[in-house]
């Protein structure tokens, strides 16, 4: 089910890993076929991860590499991840998903190679668990946006209930998430990307009807607005979501992570290029905290945010 080195390296390739860490990828992949129980281990993943194709499920746990550690246990994920490609592909291709779709969503791996260069200085794959979504036809990169076929929780159900929406809890509905390393989250993009998100659920899946697009990030802190001036992209971004709720309990390393790439250097120590970086800084050495807000917009609105 691993594939021999070469072939691996062209599927890393297709996922976009950095150029740096495929060699290393694919050297290592030799430990695994020459391991009984980390071959029986991977097995195990891919048949974990590709089970129900499509379905809309609870986090799935994958079994660990045999409790093993250092860089063959970092890039292991990888391994998984390139075991069920084709799975994945075959799924796009049955539903009809335009190969560009395909590629850029399942490419988000070699974007979790590179984050976690950025945060950890080394090779090896950050989050994977994020990936299980995209390698489960849950979710799909559009334009400068992702979105994820999810269900209403209640947070967002009694409000959007209240604001007049028929939904309830359980409900069909699309997660918004914002990658890394793709430019400006400018209004036109955002728009851009809501509208072949549209086009693209209405088409390859029309029985699942949704009624409100959700987010929960710390771009949806209301006390970004206090720092970034009105015409902001982030503050842009968030004018395009009812806040539903506001945890008691605050997150302030995640936005220092998101911005800097890094939680291990001090406050004092980090940059102040930007008015974000700034505004990152400053609320936290004032004795402020940072939370990460939860929103949603109903998915039918037609509003745009391009020109204000």
């Amino acid at each position: 089910m691993l594939p021999e080195p070469d072939e691996l390296a062209g599927a890393l390739l297709d996922l976009s890993v950095p150029h740096e860490d495929i060699d290393t990828a694919a050297r290592l992949s030799r430990r695994v076929a020459d391991d009984p129980e980390a071959l029986a281990c991977l097995e195990r993943s891919v048949a974990l991860l590709v089970a129900d194709m499509g379905t809309v499920r609870a986090p799935v746990e994958l079994p660990a590499y045999a409790g093993r550690c250092g860089a063959t246990a970092r890039y292991f994920p990888l391994y998984v991840f390139a075991a069920a490609l084709p799975y994945v592909r075959a799924y796009h291709r049955d539903l009809g998903v335009p190969e560009e779709i395909s590629r850029r969503t399942l490419a988000d791996a070699g974007r979790g190679v590179a984050l976690h260069r950025r945060r950890h200085g080394t090779g090896g794959l950050l989050a994977p668990r994020w990936l299980y979504l995209h390698f489960h036809g849950e979710l799909y990169h559009l334009g400068r946006l992702q979105f994820q076929r999810t269900r209403i929780g209640s947070w967002t159900g009694d409000d959007a209930a209240a604001a007049g929406l028929p939904v309830g809890l359980g409900d069909p509905a699309l997660g918004v998430h914002v990658p890394d390393f793709l430019g400006p989250l400018t209004p036109a993009a955002c728009d851009r990307s809501v509208a072949l998100a549209r086009a693209f659920f209405a088409r390859h899946f029309p029985r699942e009807p949704y009624a409100v697009a959700t987010c929960g990030s710390w771009l949806l802190d209301p006390q970004l607005k206090r720092y970034l001036p009105a015409d902001s992209h982030i503050v842009r971004f968030q004018d395009r979501f009812r806040l539903s709720h506001l945890p008691d309990e605050p997150q302030d390393l995640t936005p220092v992570r998101y911005v800097f790439g890094t939680t291990d250097v001090p406050l004092d120590r980090l940059p102040r290029r930007t008015r974000l970086e700034r505004a990152v800084v400053d609320h936290l050495r004032g004795g402020g905290h940072w939370y990460v807000g939860h929103g949603w917009f109903g998915w039918e609105e037609t509003r745009t945010n391009s020109n204000g």
